[in-house]
């Protein structure tokens, strides 16, 4: 026990808790030199633990207790010692010390176990880029970061940058690889990155048309025996070649595809086999076509191969297997659910929530697609192969609808008995009794068979003018379907015809209502606001109308008429130029092109426009007279003759042509050919007093004998001619002002319609009283009356007939309902 050494009752036992105890500083231990003498040599190891006294360990070393004085530590660091005792001191008892607790020793120093006052910690070491493995990183990176932006600007439609950028991708590679190489590696080289590269360079060069480039790009892939199912590949060679219009090769490939996909890959097959029997349809080899597409239709059928099967027996001539492979068409599964799965129950809530949440989603809007795209297939393959299969087309379409009634499309079976209905009225066969009996049959379907029939049946007797039956179909498909715009369309029509304007705008503005992307609402909208005379909101109708359809050529001639009942000329020239543009060989156009420039005084081009007109279309009487008259007013008569001789031809009965004629004649200082021409017209209208006078006067010049004869026929003419005015005049003296009146008031309310053609004929009259007389042979002393019976011959233009192509035009201003989309069943 003399080793034990009691704490006097005076110290503190906790004292030192929060000093810094100095043998946890691992820092200096280096400059420890008991420490490193320990490390070093054996000074300080433990001594093995022997008892002193059996049984005890107490004799064997000094006992330390919290009773008994504290042994300093020897350290330069006051560090604990490990080894024996030193210095007639004895070890302390660690096993009954608080570990990282001193008291005396240790006094002034801070508690920091986990060494927290030493600071931060230093800051880690940078990478150095400099070594051969860094850089190669950089480099896979930057290659992958630009194929990604490669692909990013080929979705956004950035071919171009897209193209680029894949260049710069296997330029990076190519130095990736030769780093690799410097740097001894060149045995792990990247190989999905350098066939990323490849693939993508490829693919650009396919969509910017680069066909060469694209197929080396692949041949390179296909011949590294490196690049595992590479082979597939070769789909997109193929592919090149059918663009490329090489079909031989491009069947070549797709069939070395098909050597190298495994039968796992059952839909790629397939797809590979639709491509080849496409190819051979191009090259008119339908056998080939038909082997490919029935060996597909036997292991995965789809509506797709089935209709081009169709098509290829159709091509042959072969009706037994056009009936097979229809049957065959509609029986093709589609996997598509019912769509009653998607129709609300009134009991659960939380499916009706489910219900409404796929009712529109991509799913659901996939086998929409699906369908749709299956009964179109089904509907053509019909409208096709119904001539072929039967003896007459209607046994035909029977057939094929009663195979649908069969099948699963069986609410096809109605749309295709009103196209075949429409099918006849396409084939201009109007007095078809099945036609109009069969659309009659759907009265009682359910409302959207109803509403599409009777919409047809109203147009059928809007074409034939049966306004009355046309109107009450129109009502009937209104009444099966408020939301149909083709029956609010023909329903406007009806009253259209009937003059009530603003009733018929109501329809088809409820007709846009219905469907904003209507044309014929918006452009029969149009046509009532002009009729109208709401001339603003007509020009709104037609400009709206041309941001959707760019080159009607009816929708800027109305605009072009519009503008010039604004009294803007310089606008409807624009309109009409581009009129022009599209349909340049349009004669009408060109007469109306040429009229507002002779309005606005530009005669050279007024003259080139019925020019080009005439040369389109040489029977137009207007147009002639223009030309006529110019040449008389520069100058050029004997231009003019073939004009007016033209002329005659068209009109021989009126005498006013025949008589223009020899004024030329007479103008150009051709006097015998002059003279024959009067006496020829005198043998044809002998009764002409204007034809007598100049026969008169030119023989009486030329010295002729016949000049006595001619001029007493001319007094028994005219004599005549006074005779049957009195008679007339006496006979409607009565009547007279009440028939003036009468005459006024009509000639009133047409002059609205035809005010440009009278202004046009004003202007011509006006033009042909204007003409020089500075190539008269003689001077007369009646020169004043000659002038007037040259000028005659003309007449006022607005009484003359129109023109087959100006009627064409102004029947074209109102826009029925065309056998197009709106009368096919929707």
């Amino acid at each position: 026990m003399e080793n034990v050494h009691l704490v006097p009752e005076d110290e503190d036992l906790y004292s030192g808790y929060n000093d810094y105890n100095p043998t946890f500083d691992s820092e200096e231990l280096e400059n420890d030199v008991g420490f490193q003498q320990a490390v070093r040599t054996s000074h300080g190891r433990r001594p093995p633990m022997t008892a002193k006294f059996p049984g005890t360990a107490i004799g064997a070393r000094p006992l330390a207790t919290s009773f008994g004085p504290r042994i300093p530590m020897t350290s330069s660091m006051g560090r604990p010692v490990t080894g024996a005792v030193q210095d007639g001191a004895a070890r302390p008892m660690t096993a009954v010390r608080a570990a990282g607790y001193t008291s005396s020793l240790t006094r002034g120093s801070t508690f920091d176990p986990l060494g927290q006052s030493r600071g931060p910690a230093p800051a880690l070491e940078s990478k150095n880029e400099d070594t051969p493995e860094e850089k190669i990183k950089i480099l896979e990176k930057k290659v992958n970061d630009l194929i990604e932006e490669s692909c990013m600007a080929q979705s956004m439609g950035a071919l171009q940058l897209a193209l680029e950028k894949a260049k710069e991708a296997g330029r990076k590679e190519r130095a990736l690889v030769r780093q690799r190489e410097q740097s001894g590696n060149g045995d792990h080289i990247n190989l999905d990155l350098t066939y990323s590269v490849l693939l993508n360079l490829a693919n650009q060069y396919e969509n910017n048309e680069m066909y060469p480039e694209a197929l080396n790009s692949y041949q390179v892939i296909v011949k590294n025996k490196m690049f595992s199912n590479a082979g597939r590949l070769k789909v997109n060679m193929a592919n090149i070649y059918f663009k490329q219009k090489n079909y031989p090769k491009a069947i070549k490939f797709y069939r070395m595809a098909l050597d190298q996909i495994s039968n796992a890959h059952k839909e790629m097959r397939i797809k590979i086999m639709q491509n080849i029997g496409v190819i051979f349809v191009r090259m008119g080899q339908y056998s080939d076509a038909i082997t490919s597409f029935g060996h597909i239709m036997s292991e995965s059928p789809n509506v797709k191969t089935g209709f081009n099967l169709i098509l290829c027996y159709y091509a042959i001539g072969d009706r037994e297997m056009m009936k097979k492979s229809f049957q065959n068409l509609i029986s093709v599964p589609l996997g598509v659910d019912d769509e009653d799965k998607y129709i609300p129950s009134n009991d659960d809530t939380n499916s009706n929530m489910v219900i409404e949440a796929i009712k529109n989603d991509k799913l659901h809007q996939m086998e929409r697609d699906l369908k749709s795209l299956a009964e179109k297939f089904i509907m053509t393959a019909a409208k096709l192969i119904a001539p072929s299969i039967e003896a007459s087309f209607a046994a035909g379409f029977d057939w094929c609808v009663d195979m649908v009634k069969s099948s699963q499309y069986v609410e096809l079976a109605n749309d295709l008995e009103i196209n075949k209905a429409i099918t006849y009225l396409r084939q201009k066969d109007f007095n078809q009794v099945s036609a109009v009996e069969t659309l009659k049959t759907f009265e009682k379907k359910d409302s959207r068979v109803k509403s599409a029939a009777a919409t047809n049946l109203s147009f059928l007797y809007f074409l034939e003018k049966d306004y009355d039956q046309a109107d009450r179909y129109s009502d009937l498909a209104m009444n099966a379907d408020r939301y149909n715009p083709a029956a609010l369309i023909n329903k406007g029509n009806t009253v259209f015809i009937r003059h009530d304007y603003e009733k018929a705008a109501e329809f088809y503005k409820e007709a846009l209502r219905n469907d904003s992307s209507c044309t014929e609402a918006l452009y029969n909208l149009g046509l009532s606001y002009k009729k109208l005379n709401r001339l603003d909101e007509a020009l709104d109708c037609f400009l709206k109308l041309h941001a959707i359809l760019r080159n009607s050529a009816q929708v800027m001639y109305q605009l072009a008429q519009v503008y010039e009942l604004l009294e803007d000329p310089h606008q409807a020239i624009e309109w009409l130029m581009q009129v022009i543009s599209v349909i340049p060989t349009d004669p009408k156009v060109l007469a109306k092109l040429g009229d507002l420039h002779d309005g606005e005084g530009d005669k050279s081009q007024a003259f080139q426009c019925y020019y080009e007109s005439f040369r389109y279309f040489p029977s137009n009487i207007d147009v002639i007279e223009w030309l006529g008259a110019y040449y008389i007013e520069t100058q050029f008569c004997e231009k003019a003759i073939q004009y007016f001789e033209r002329a005659t031809l068209i009109q021989p009965t009126q005498v006013k042509w025949q008589l223009m004629v020899a004024s030329c004649y007479r103008r150009s200082g051709n006097y015998q050919k002059a003279l024959d021409t009067y006496k020829d017209i005198h043998r044809k209208f002998p009764e002409n007093v204007e034809c007598l006078r100049f026969l008169v006067r030119l023989c009486t010049d030329m010295g002729l004998k016949e000049v006595q004869e001619y001029a007493t026929r001319l007094k028994k003419v005219e004599k005549m001619k006074e005779i049957r005015e009195q008679r007339v005049k006496s006979g409607r003296e009565g009547s007279a002002r009440s028939r003036r009146e009468g005459r006024e008031g009509s000639a009133g309310s047409a002059d609205s319609s035809h005010s440009s053609n009278s202004t046009k004929g004003e202007r011509l009259s006006a033009k042909m009283r204007s003409l020089p007389a500075s190539n008269e042979p003689y001077e007369a002393s009646n020169q004043k009356e000659l002038d007037a019976s040259y000028m005659d011959p003309l007449g006022p233009q607005m009484e003359r007939p129109k023109t087959g192509a100006k009627r064409r035009v102004e029947e074209d201003d109102f826009a029925d309902e065309e056998l197009g989309d709106d009368l096919l069943p929707e």
